[in-house]
This record gives structure tokens, C-alpha cells and sequence, in this order.
């Protein structure tokens, strides 16, 4: 791996009205999309960002995503981070939508600045020691709670799952498949069952 997280693929059960809920996200070819069964409940051990650089462009999305279907798990509200909130997709996928913007600073711009992969791990140190020992360099890195990776165009960092859970606002427990699959150059499976290296062509 050659310190990319190329693109995400959601597995879920309807293509189709997932295409339609993620058109307004405007990703591109960073987020897939392919059809699964697979049983799942409760929380799925990871969360989705997206970072933006005003105010307002997460209360937009946050309420497209409203009007689209979507669950919100915690409205925008202002924090000494800035601003964010929570949604959890008609998929069941929890995305997370913040900017580090403390005040109001203009109209919305409709402009996603990243995406951030956050997995939820049970054992952050020895996650983060196989992650480097496939190629990925770390970044910003909290003791045992947190550390982030040099990746694109997606960016990944690791979690505790509980804090992960708390943060996005649900609770920690899930069972079954995460219902994600990690596109980069390597193919393995992290001590949490991620997997990594799957390619699979954009839905149509």
C-alpha cells in the first residue's frame, strides 16, 4: 500500500435509492456502492466525515440529508471544535458532517473540503502497528485513544470503538457485517475485520 485509501465501498441493500441519497453528497468515485444481504445490527464499528469549511455548509447538508431520508443522530450544534452534527442514512451508514469554523463565515459554498474514515478498533496500538506495517504513515497520534494516517483521497484514522460510538452519538454495541470494504493496493484484514483491497467498479 502506498499510503492510499483510494475509495470506500458502502454494501447495501438497495443500490439504487442509495445512489439517489449519496447524489447530493457529490463524491465522485470515492464512495461506491454495491449490493449486500449481509446480516448487520446496531452500530457497524466505523463512521464517515465530511469536512467542510463554513457553518453552513453543514447545516446544508446536514438538512439535505434530513430531506432525503436520513436520521439525524445529533443536530448541528456549535462546540469548542466549531460546528457539527450527525446522521445515519436511510443505508445505515453514520456520517458525521463539521467544520472547524467557530463563527459564521458566509454562505454555504456546497464544497466538501475531505472525507475521513474513522474506524472503531478495540486495540488502537496494535491496529496502528499493522496499518504501518502495510506501507501507511501516521500523522497526528493520542497515546492509545487516536491516531490518523497520510492517505488519500480518503483520509483513515483509528478509534476506540466506544469513544467512536459516544462520539457519533449511538450506542457501542453491533453485530454482523461491518458493510464496508477499504479500495487501496494491498489486500488483508485489520484485527477488527475491515477489509482492504477490494476494487469494485462505481454502481451504475
Amino acid at each position: 500500500m502506498t499510503n492510499a485509501l483510494e475509495h470506500i465501498t458502502l454494501e447495501v441493500t438497495d443500490v439504487t435509492a442509495a445512489e439517489r441519497f449519496y447524489a447530493a453528497f457529490g463524491l465522485g468515485d470515492r464512495l461506491r456502492l454495491r449490493a449486500s444481504d449481509a446480516p448487520t445490527a446496531g452500530f457497524r464499528g466505523f463512521t464517515l466525515s465530511l469536512v467542510v469549511s463554513r457553518p453552513a455548509d453543514v447545516r446544508a447538508l446536514v438538512d439535505a440529508a434530513a430531506a432525503a431520508g436520513a436520521t439525524v443522530v445529533k443536530p448541528v450544534t456549535r462546540s469548542m471544535w466549531g460546528h457539527g452534527g450527525v446522521v445515519r442514512a436511510p443505508d445505515g451508514t453514520i456520517w458525521k458532517v463539521a467544520t472547524s469554523a467557530k463563527k459564521e463565515n458566509g454562505p454555504a459554498t456546497g464544497e466538501i473540503d475531505s472525507v475521513v474514515l474513522l474506524l472503531g478498533v478495540a486495540d488502537v496500538v496494535a491496529s496502528k502497528k499493522l496499518y504501518l506495517d502495510h506501507g501507511l504513515t501516521a500523522g497526528k497520534s493520542f497515546a492509545r485513544m487516536y491516531v490518523e494516517f497520510d492517505t488519500a483521497p480518503v483520509k483513515l484514522a483509528l478509534y476506540r470503538r466506544k469513544a467512536l460510538a459516544k462520539d457519533a452519538g449511538v450506542a457501542p454495541e453491533g453485530t454482523g457485517s461491518h458493510r464496508i470494504a477499504l479500495g487501496g493496493t494491498d489486500a488483508f484484514t485489520d484485527p477488527d475485520g475491515f477489509t482492504w483491497g477490494t476494487t469494485v467498479a462505481a454502481a451504475s
